[in-house]
């Protein structure tokens, strides 16, 4: 039984390894598609099209037996989880990565996880005692899970390999067009702007998330219907953007590959897994983990594309490591807390029962007998 629970407590943490690995894998991918000129919008669509036809046959006939009521609120919750998880965020971010850069865009996703804790505190879903080391641990955490992706993103530092074949970074300001330096500057505060309410609303999608967890307990039909909404708001935008009915063939078994691993894994199973890690472990543990999609990513970048590692990006990975390694030990010696309190007041309370008079009512002759 210990054995069984001791795996149990571990199984989300290895869910959200796999779901940031599976996230790199689609970030890599999504790099070279949108390098070859494939549109932003048109790739979302297309992601949260293929996830809802992928997940809907999976959630009625794995679910049906234990999948609630689909009420009027519970669609709005979905519908609002699909602003703020899917389409929405995502167009922000990548109007944030083309008006700024990328590594300035990492920073502000770096900080989701502090976000959704300060988010979840009003709502009770998180809860800090500053007396206790668990509280203490989770606020220790965040701030070194911050620091750390603060300098990932902005610390180069000197380069730790040499990759004879490899092609210099990119400036920061790459992606963007050459323009006036007032125009550009211009660009870079719409960016900013872009990301910050992106990273907000990211942000705010793990305090929903853990709303609908409680209200609509089914992982695979909940992400399903998010991923219908995100598709059709997603495809609205982009037609409201772009009336060029070209850019929505797919060219080359590139982009076929990438929007199906992007939907059938990045926007479906791995947000089927996310739904699962809020609902068992909470909003904060699960964006705890955010941060490491970029190291991953890293990992395939350096071997494979012959990508630089510079001592920034090392050293920033470890602090990274470090912080959430100290957050999710705090939120585990919390659980365990928690646990043990419960098991407490049980074992009192059965102790009471125990002390209870025993009052026995016995009938002898005395007694009238009914006719």
């Amino acid at each position: 039984m210990a054995e069984l629970k001791s795996c149990n407590e571990w199984k989300p943490f290895i869910a959200m390894i796999a779901i940031d690995f599976s996230f790199a894998v689609v970030n890599i991918l999504l790099k070279k598609v949108l390098d070859q000129g494939m549109n932003h919008l048109v790739l979302i669509t297309f992601r949260l099209s293929i996830s809802t036809i992928f997940l809907a046959p999976i959630g009625y006939f794995w679910e049906r037996n234990s999948r609630p009521k689909l009420t009027p609120r519970i669609l709005c919750y979905l519908f609002c989880s699909a602003i703020v998880g899917a389409s929405l965020t995502q167009y922000l971010f990548l109007l944030g990565i083309q008006y700024t850069s990328a590594t300035f865009a990492c920073a502000f996703v770096n900080m989701v996880p502090v976000l959704t804790f300060l988010m979840a505190l009003p709502f009770r879903i998180e809860t800090v005692n500053l007396k206790s080391n668990s509280g203490r641990a989770k606020i220790l955490g965040s701030v070194i899970c911050v620091g750390g992706a603060l300098l990932l993103t902005l610390y180069k530092g000197m380069p730790l390999f040499k990759h004879p074949q490899s092609k210099a970074m990119a400036p920061t300001t790459g992606n963007a067009i050459k323009l006036s330096n007032s125009r550009r500057a211009e660009r870079w505060t719409i960016g900013s702007l872009a990301l910050i309410v992106g990273t907000l609303l990211w942000s705010s999608w793990f305090i929903i998330q853990s709303h609908v967890g409680k209200r609509y307990p089914c992982q695979y039909s909940s992400t399903a219907i998010m991923s219908f909404f995100g598709a059709i708001q997603s495809a609205l935008l982009s037609l409201s953007t772009s009336r060029d009915l070209s850019m929505w063939v797919l060219k080359g078994k590139v982009e076929i590959i990438t929007v199906l691993y992007a939907g059938m894994i990045g926007s479906g199973l791995c947000y089927v897994g996310m739904a699962w890690c809020v609902k068992k472990r909470g909003p904060v543990f699960t964006a705890a983990f955010s941060p490491l999609v970029q190291i991953m990513a890293a990992m395939f970048d350096i071997p494979i594309l012959h990508e630089q590692l510079n001592l920034g990006s090392l050293l920033g990975s470890i602090v990274v490591i470090i912080g959430l390694y100290i957050l999710l030990w705090g939120k585990n010696k919390e659980m365990q807390n928690c646990a043990s309190k419960i098991g407490q007041e049980a074992k009192e309370i059965r102790e009471q029962e125990t002390q209870l008079p025993v009052i026995r009512v016995s009938c002898d002759s005395s007694c009238p007998e009914a006719n």
